[in-house]
């Protein structure tokens, strides 16, 4: 069976849907625990209402190409979310551990987009571009954010811990 530049697009735009239900449930479970971080949480509550529409545009891409999510692709992703969340709630440096993958993370986000906004040109499907182009922006941002404030954070995370640890540490 012969993949057309439409149906690996579709399996993109499946793939990205079930990306971002991960990074809201990521987003969910760090928020809850950021009581500590509270320009974190105020960040992590703006992008996670970010993810919410980012999650709409691409049903309304998949939408537009007749398509729909994948719902076992979105399950799985959220399942793979919960436990990454709970592995980093066991660490004494979960705000850094979180930090770390949130880098990682945003910028893997950024490359699906990217990758979507080439495969919707060779698609034939320009009316996608400018709803992904979106999500890109915000992505970016994000990720310029994390970026920019990671010895912030753990300069914050210090200040937390340097309290409770004896002096011969």
């Amino acid at each position: 069976m012969t993949q057309t530049t439409r149906d690996i697009l579709v399996a993109g735009l499946r793939n990205a849907h079930a990306m971002e239900i991960q990074a809201r449930e990521l987003m969910e479970r760090q928020a809850e625990r950021l009581t500590e971080y509270p320009e974190v949480m105020a960040k992590a509550k703006e992008h996670l209402a970010e993810t919410e529409e980012q999650i709409r545009r691409i049903d309304r891409c998949l939408e537009a190409c007749g398509e729909s999510n994948s719902p076992v692709k979105d399950t799985a992703q959220s399942l793979a979310a919960n436990l990454t969340a709970l592995g980093h709630s066991m660490a004494d440096d979960e705000i850094l551990k979180n930090t770390f993958a949130n880098n990682a993370f945003e910028n893997y986000e950024i490359a699906a987009y990217r990758s979507l906004l080439t495969l919707c040109d060779h698609a034939g499907l320009p009316g996608v571009r400018g709803t992904l182009e979106k999500s890109l922006a915000e992505e970016e941002r994000m990720a310029g954010w994390v970026a920019a404030n990671v010895e912030k954070i753990t300069a914050d995370y210090l200040a937390h811990t340097e309290p409770m640890m004896s002096p011969a540490q």
